[in-house]
């Protein structure tokens, strides 16, 4: 639990408890607990990064980010769509467990879910212990005022409070306006992913003249989500490169490349402020990419909307700076193969800064992980996955998955019937053991039965 606070390195196999020692920085000493950076982004395939196999694009900013972590190779959004793993990332419990079992849209009609204020948030779990909170980017858990990041331990909020936006440079949704600087509408010029990035590169700047008080910043980009809109100098740049790329993946990887080039811009603003030897960086998506604009799961069956592998199954690593001592030079360039998911993060970013971990977590602290790399959950490990919709498909019904370490129960559709697969052996769902294998079949469903009702407390009108 104390692990962030130790600057230096003790020989042997424990940290020693000490508070990490001041460092000079351009703007005058370094807090004692590092900074935290939770970069979350939009739709991103399993494999649509360079260094996760897409060899079509060049991500080099966040390939190199992933070779100076640890690597969360079975990472999972604990939903396939994006508010409810919005919910879990920042509150360390499952979406349905807050309120937000399905997408929060600005139509009520066809929204479902309410982020419940009731429960901590890794925002507010850090603002209580010194941390300046900052929020810039998608927000995508409301719109109205008892929605808004500042009801949610955030000291301010730079960004867009909707869901989706029908056009990167108008920011618009449903012809209404959602940029906000704290509560005041603002209207920024520009490319939504160049927005963002400028946004973050002053608060991190910013920070250098309050180096003694550490910052949490929750960055969210709208980017690689549809609509498919890259910067034009962008996609021809990727049309020249990749001359026999089919016309609908060369605008999805323009829009990715753009986003590692903003995402580079944030890093190296660290590293030119002197704050990147004591800034953890966390990065990840909020589902799989979708199919049908072209998305990269790599192997995986089907995408985002999916609860199979390509739908949850998401890119994610954990950097942690030389500043944090021993712990720090395990994780460079490290893999591990252990089943994780988004509502880990909060649990885990507590842990590491040495804050305190609100009791019930459905989430688990990584640490163990990040001490050894190789090591796994001792248990074999339960993850669950909800999801609930409207329209034709859904009718406001559910979905749902679970996860008991290689064994996966899968409904995909309210209308569909329930899959069984080991992913040890079939690690594409292609062959259901429902039958073959009844009483594990049983098992599977009795757990999820009594997650949904433990989600069913939950208010999300």
């Amino acid at each position: 639990m104390w692990l962030c606070f130790f600057w230096t390195m003790t020989i042997g196999l424990m940290l020693a408890e000490r508070p990490l020692a001041a460092a000079d920085t351009p703007g005058g000493q370094r807090s004692s607990r590092p900074n935290v950076l939770l970069i979350i982004v939009d739709d991103l395939g399993a494999a649509d990064l360079s260094c996760l196999g897409s060899t079509d694009m060049r991500t080099p900013h966040l390939d190199d980010l992933f070779a100076r972590s640890l690597q969360l190779q079975r990472f999972y959004a604990n939903c396939p769509v994006c508010s409810p793993t919005r919910a879990s990332v920042l509150t360390g419990f499952y979406p349905d467990r807050v309120g937000v079992p399905g997408v929060i849209r600005t139509h009520q009609e066809n929204s479902w879910g309410n982020f419940s204020p009731s429960k901590p948030t890794l925002s507010g779990a850090l603002q209580d212990a010194g941390y300046h909170t900052e929020a810039i980017g998608k927000w995508h858990l409301g719109l109205t005022e008892e929605d808004h990041p500042h009801r949610h331990g955030f000291d301010h909020f730079h960004g867009f409070l909707g869901d989706m936006m029908d056009d990167y440079y108008n920011h618009l949704r449903h012809g209404q306006h959602y940029m906000r600087d704290g509560t005041t509408p603002v209207r920024p010029e520009g490319h939504a992913t160049d927005v963002f990035t400028s946004w973050a590169e002053a608060f991190i700047s910013k920070q250098t003249e309050h180096a003694d008080r550490p910052w949490f910043m929750y960055l969210a980009y709208n980017a690689p989500h549809t609509p498919i809109q890259p910067p034009q100098d962008w996609l021809e740049r990727v049309r020249q490169r990749e001359a026999s790329i089919e016309p609908r993946r060369a605008k999805l990887v323009a829009l990715i490349e753009h986003l590692d080039e903003g995402i580079g811009r944030v890093l190296k603003r660290l590293a030119d402020t002197g704050q990147d030897q004591n800034t953890i960086v966390v990065f990840t998506s909020d589902n799989g990419g979708q199919v049908n604009v072209g998305a990269n799961n790599g192997n995986l069956r089907d995408g985002k909307g999916s609860m199979y592998e390509g739908g949850l199954r998401i890119p994610g690593s954990l950097y942690i700076p030389p500043g944090c001592g021993a712990i720090a030079e395990t994780t460079i360039g490290s893999v591990t193969k252990a089943a994780t998911c988004t509502a880990d993060l909060m649990p885990t970013v507590l842990d590491l800064v040495g804050a305190e971990i609100p009791d019930g977590l459905d989430g688990r602290s990584l640490v163990p992980m990040i001490r050894n790399p190789a090591t796994d959950w001792e248990d074999p490990r339960e993850i669950y996955f909800v999801r609930r919709e409207g329209g034709k498909a859904y009718g406001g019904l559910t979905c749902e998955a679970v996860l008991v370490g290689q064994t996966k129960l899968v409904h995909n559709l309210p209308t569909s019937r329930f899959e069984l697969f080991d992913l040890s052996d079939d690690p594409l769902e292609q062959v259901d053991l429902s039958d073959r294998q009844s009483g594990k079949f049983r098992d599977m469903q009795l757990r999820l039965q009594r997650h949904i009702q433990n989600g069913g407390r939950i208010p999300w009108q």
